[in-house]
């Protein structure tokens, strides 16, 4: 079982933790009742060892739940409840988290929404006023996430809990791996989300209530993140994986803006490829082994580099492999079928990319989680403090 801690500086006179999150989303429906019985006492005895250090009033214990914790068959907010499975563990969660005054933390997905159900458009999840509206009895919906967001508050309110506190714990738009994941779409996402946060409108079941807390999701590509769900899921990061801004928005603080990673030092400018002089009748065979251990989302249909033709997404697979594997010579071999060049082999939106530069005594994965860590904490202290309400 995981814990996280969210820091905000300068918010509390004792210290920064402001939320203990137990879990990344232990409730997610792939990982079926594996984890149930364990969160609410993990979260018990994390609270009992902040009452003893005297922080219980400042530290709150929160659980981040996934999108699909709750659902509506109908697609109508109103009648939103909790997965049936879930129903005895989000009585005992909800009443621990009003007994503390700790609000209910959840992730909100209008992409994943709009991918699964064909009644949502993309306008519809991008804040566009033109959007055609949700109606649900007197209700009026413009919008994909209030539309989810009221689901939850009905989910809530039929096991006795409609007024507690939500913070939305994720939500974003990927930017590759799939159709409609790209930087542009992100961006007017994000800015339309912003917008409609600082409005303070709230949604149709809270008006003038919009959540406590929202976070932007996420800050980084992550290159090994599980695809259980869609070949996007590596791809939801603002920036990418060497710190560099894919569009750029302000959190509501006058001009700021996302700023990129200076002073990022690459490995020699050179790819692996496939040798066109050479028999190419078990390339893709030798691909499919190079992806299965790199990361070759971009070649997903809708992908950065879906449009690149045979053989130039073989030699996307053989440089993810050879990238990932800090440029070492034998990582370019595949049966004599790979050929390194200095010549940048990237097309178009399809970007052939170079792995970080490391020491001798550091991988390239660590160098690439010591750069999420740095880029986590410019972040943390520059950028998420406009998103509390």
């Amino acid at each position: 079982m995981s814990i996280w801690i969210f820091l905000f500086p300068g918010r509390r006179s004792k210290g920064n933790e402001r939320y203990v999150a137990v879990g990344d989303e232990p409730f997610l429906q792939n990982y079926g009742d594996r984890f149930h019985p364990f969160v609410i006492g993990a979260a018990m005895n994390i609270q009992a060892a902040l009452t003893k250090a005297n922080l219980a009033g400042e530290v709150k214990v929160v659980v981040p739940c996934s999108f699909d914790t709750f659902v509506s068959e109908s697609g109508r907010p109103s009648k939103g409840h909790f997965r049936t499975d879930l129903n005895k563990t989000m009585i005992e969660l909800l009443t621990f988290l009003s007994k503390h005054h700790s609000p209910f933390f959840v992730t909100i997905s209008p992409f994943i929404s709009f991918q699964q159900n064909k009644n949502i458009s993309l306008d519809f999840s991008l804040f566009k006023e033109n959007a055609r509206h949700h109606n649900d009895s007197h209700r009026t919906y413009k919008n994909s996430f209030d539309l989810s967001y009221d689901t939850l508050v009905s989910a809530l309110s039929k096991i006795g809990f409609p007024e507690i506190d939500i913070g939305v714990a994720c939500i974003g738009w990927p930017t590759d791996g799939a159709a409609n994941a790209t930087s542009s779409i992100a961006e007017t996402f994000t800015k339309g989300l912003i917008d409609h946060l600082h409005s303070k409108t709230g949604t149709p079941l809270r008006p003038r209530n919009p959540p406590i807390e929202t976070f932007i999701f996420s800050l980084l590509d992550e290159d090994h993140r599980s695809i259980t769900s869609g070949n996007f899921e590596r791809h939801w990061g603002v920036f990418t994986f060497d710190g560099q801004a894919k569009y750029h928005f302000n959190f509501g603080q006058g001009t700021k803006n996302l700023v990129n990673a200076q002073l990022v030092e690459y490995l020699a400018p050179k790819w692996c490829v496939v040798n066109n002089n050479k028999e190419l009748s078990n390339a893709s065979a030798s691909a499919l082994e190079a992806c299965s251990t790199s990361d070759c989302t971009a070649l997903s249909p809708g992908g950065s580099c879906s449009n690149i033709s045979w053989p130039g997404n073989i030699s996307y697979a053989f440089n993810s492999y050879y990238q990932q594997n800090d440029q070492r010579a034998d990582s370019c071999d595949f049966g004599g079928l790979g050929l390194i060049t200095t010549v940048d082999p990237s097309v178009d939106t399809c970007r052939f990319f170079v792995e970080l530069q490391t020491s001798h005594s550091t991988s390239a994965h660590e160098a690439y989680i010591f750069l999420r860590i740095i880029l986590l904490l410019a972040c943390l202290f520059s950028c998420l403090l406009g998103f509390t309400w």
